[in-house]
């Protein structure tokens, strides 16, 4: 179907409508992205980003129509996407450390209390690294600013090695600094050939990937994303 040989459909909506308890917040959704791709989801709040996010992670039904994910359906291909939420709920009775946040990306594949492999610690390590977060990777994740927040969330989905990223509004409370390295970590895993889909309403952000799907009163619009961005009224 016109499609480039080789390139694996990583996400794919037909005919999707999505909301909750039967609240129809976007209907007829019809997209497909190529593995590797990135995906800007753009529209103001209460649009469906955070939706659309919570039905591919698997977490809302659709109302209608399908979506497939990494070739199956979203809750069993769960254990092969990483999902960075809004506020992640930190419980203060939980002691979590940063470290322990990282740490988190390996449950899936090796249970709760298993001991990770020195190769696993040193991918946690690489990610803390990477968004300069070892200097408080010891600390409570309680006790740390929003923007030290985000970025140990971000290392969690670095060292997630996922082949599909959720992220809901990856870039609040980030710092300038934090910005920067959240851009190179974009590019990276665009590299390496993750698709990464990302909710944002901020438009350079969005410019950065390579597809937009835009979601507004009038109903959605897919495409590249520097066409669809384009076109979009310049007034909030």
């Amino acid at each position: 179907m016109g499609d480039t040989p080789g390139k694996t459909i990583v996400l794919e909506a037909v005919g999707l409508s999505i909301g909750h308890e039967k609240k129809t917040v976007v209907e007829g959704l019809d997209f497909r992205l190529e593995a590797g791709a990135t995906l800007a989801l753009v529209g103001g709040n209460g649009s469906g980003k955070t939706t659309l996010l919570r039905t591919v992670a698997g977490l809302l039904p659709p109302l209608a129509g399908t979506v497939r994910v990494l070739g199956t359906t979203p809750s069993a291909a769960t254990r092969r996407l990483a999902w960075l939420g809004q506020f992640q709920n930190t419980n203060p009775l939980l002691p979590l450390r940063a470290r322990d946040v990282v740490r988190m990306a390996f449950y899936p594949d090796r249970g709760l209390w298993h001991r990770l492999k020195a190769e696993d610690e040193q991918v946690i390590d690489d990610a803390l690294q990477y968004f300069e977060a070892v200097a408080f990777a010891k600390k409570p994740i309680s006790e740390l600013s929003g923007g030290q927040r985000q970025r140990v969330y971000l290392a969690y989905v670095l060292a997630r090695r996922a082949d599909l990223i959720l992220m809901d509004e990856p870039l609040s409370n980030l710092d300038n600094g934090g910005m920067e390295l959240y851009g190179r970590a974009l590019e990276r895993l665009q590299r390496e050939g993750t698709t990464v889909v990302v909710a944002t309403h901020n438009l350079e952000d969005a410019a950065a990937c390579n597809k937009a799907l835009v979601l507004g009163p009038d109903g959605w619009q897919f495409g590249e994303g520097h066409e669809v961005l384009r076109n979009l009224p310049h007034h909030h």
